[in-house]
């Protein structure tokens, strides 16, 4: 059952009419260890029209305090997944624009103001946000730093965060179905409709990265358990964006031979994640076999 937990901030923000309002959306779930620094580099953009809401999965940390803290409108959706979180939270949104960010995530300072100038100045209806790891974490987030760096300007691997509200209702915002690909799925549903989509230089910086090989297992078999929905619900061009042979890598082969070690740890790292996704795709199919029979 939904619980409005607290609506803190509805009335504080100056809505300037020259300037619309960018609604920010962050989906929790016992976040405290890195939601205070997310939120603290959403007070610091440069581009100040903007509202937060935190709508959060049931958590049993400080999470709620700490997004009270920062003036954030929270809700509680308990025993939801992300998606379910996210179009929950666009549906109390205000503003022109919403911008999906996840909780272990610090935006660079200009990112909402290069979101909106490429949108109201450049005619965009979206925009591609690049998001890459910390690497100060570990060794695995050096390894996973080189790989999403890769990505840079690919709208297919990067999908798009930040859109006109109108349209992400239009496409019937995410698919509350999937757990694992729904960044992908929502991108395949807009590029359907040919929208504009545009990319910046801005990034997020991950600090939720994995510090051990068992982090790695642990994540991966949960989306692998998940993922034959996304399968289903994306066919050929799901199978694609999930396939671990990618071009993007082939083109970017000099990042890969100037860092011998972290090459070697890259091609480690995949062989890990997805091992341990189809242990998961088997034993949700077996759990599934089970349950029909």
């Amino acid at each position: 059952m939904e619980k409005v937990e607290d609506s803190i901030g509805s009335d504080k923000s100056t809505v300037n009419s020259n300037y619309p309002l960018v609604s920010i959306i962050i989906p929790t779930y016992n976040s405290e260890k890195t939601l205070e620094k997310c939120l603290a580099s959403i007070c610091k953009q440069t581009y100040k029209n903007i509202e937060v809401i935190v709508v959060d999965g049931g958590s049993n940390d400080r999470t709620l305090h700490i997004a009270k803290k920062f003036g954030a409108r929270v809700y509680i959706l308990e025993g939801e997944e992300r998606s379910a979180s996210i179009n929950y939270g666009v549906s109390k949104s205000r503003g022109k624009y919403i911008y999906r960010v996840d909780s272990d995530v610090i935006l660079e300072p200009a990112i909402v103001e290069e979101c909106v100038k490429k949108c109201e100045i450049e005619g965009y209806d979206a925009v591609s946000i690049l998001w890459v790891p910390d690497p100060t974490i570990s060794f695995w987030a050096k390894v996973r730093k080189l790989e999403k760096e890769c990505y840079k300007h690919d709208l297919s691997r990067v999908g798009a965060r930040f859109l006109r509200k109108d349209i992400f209702e239009a496409v019937r915002g995410f698919n509350e179905k999937l757990v694992a690909g729904e960044d992908y799925d929502l991108y395949n549903r807009l590029k359907r409709i040919n929208i504009k989509i545009g990319t910046i230089e801005s990034k997020e910086i991950h600090i939720g990265e994995p510090k051990s090989v068992r982090d790695i297992i642990k994540k991966n078999y949960y989306y692998g358990k998940t993922i034959r929905e996304f399968i289903k619900s994306n066919g050929t061009e799901g199978l694609q964006q999930i396939n671990p042979v990618r071009i993007v890598f082939i083109k970017n082969w000099k990042k890969f031979v100037k860092h011998p070690v972290l090459m070697i740890g890259f091609i480690l790292y995949y062989f890990i994640v997805y091992s341990s996704a189809l242990v998961g795709f088997l034993a949700g199919y077996w759990s599934k076999g089970s349950r029909a029979s």
